[in-house]
């Protein structure tokens, strides 16, 4: 039976540490780090995601600021809007929370947000500091799942890394990682050919495809390691992930489990990259 990549526990241990560097960085610069985040409109995922990011930033002592504003606010107020974040010294971080609604056009917002408060690594100038392995932040899941791996001593160099999933996100993200740690990495998406074989292959397998189960234990390679980044609700009202947990878990070496796996680790990740911003900003 795999051993379990518990996310819940090792991000309790993070935020301790987070917490002890925060009280030290505000006895040092008498600043607290401020995160700033802005919902549009009333998804209901979406005011549960914030609602759990305040719990989290009020749990380590980071501010933070949930701006709400009405679905049918235009782009260029959202602009201005972040803009008057970009030039507050009071907020270190800014998050834009997705989906946006459809009159809107994500990529200018995400281009809004000055690069310095990105602390979801989204802005293409972060996008593109990721690429040469010479970063401020990461995006919050895929630092997330690599902290993970890290804790429990899994190494990447050398091992064949399949990530599924090729979103800007977590899948293209998540592979650069990988082959910083010198992983030899295949990313695999809906138009791979024989992704059965690649699965097959895989030492140690990312899944982040939104497709609840869809990886079962007869597919993978017995002693793999499997990050499930997914997160689903099936009909009968289920929370699962994109692998089916049970045959995974008995021929796998390690899996994280959906819940507490990834999540945790996501959330952690954010109030990691605040306080980075803070430390960069104030200085």
């Amino acid at each position: 039976m795999a051993e379990i990549l518990n996310g819940k526990l090792v991000s309790t241990k993070i935020r301790t540490e987070i917490k002890e560097e925060l009280l030290l960085f505000k006895e040092r610069h008498g600043v607290v780090p401020g995160l700033a985040v802005i919902i549009v409109g009333e998804n209901p995922a979406s005011v549960v995601y914030v609602r759990n990011k305040k719990r989290a930033c009020d749990e380590v002592g980071i501010n933070s600021y949930v701006i709400q504003l009405p679905a049918d606010i235009t782009e260029s107020d959202l602009i201005s809007e972040i803009s008057r974040l970009n030039s507050d010294n009071g907020v270190h971080g800014i998050l834009v929370q997705l989906p946006l609604p459809p009159h809107i056009n994500e990529d200018v917002i995400i281009n809004a947000i000055s690069p310095d408060k990105d602390v979801d690594a989204f802005h293409p100038y972060n996008v593109g500091k990721i690429l040469s392995a010479d970063y401020s932040f990461l995006p919050c899941t895929p630092a997330g799942v690599m902290s993970l791996l890290e804790h429990y001593n899994i190494s990447i160099c050398g091992k064949k890394c399949v990530v599924i999933g090729r979103s800007n996100i977590v899948g293209k993200p998540m592979a650069l990682l990988l082959l910083e740690k010198n992983g030899t990495v295949t990313i695999c998406h809906s138009r791979t050919n024989d992704l059965l074989a690649e699965v097959k292959a895989a030492d140690i397998l990312i899944v982040a495809v939104g497709r609840p189960e869809f990886i079962t234990g007869d597919m993978l390679k017995p002693g793999c390691v499997v990050v499930d980044v997914g997160i689903n609700r099936t009909q009968d009202g289920r929370l699962v992930g994109d692998v089916e947990f049970g045959s995974a878990a008995s021929v796998a070496a390690y899996i994280s489990p959906v819940p507490g796996g990834v999540g945790p680790m996501t959330i952690t990740t954010l109030l990691q990259n605040t306080l980075t911003a803070a430390k960069n900003i104030v200085k």
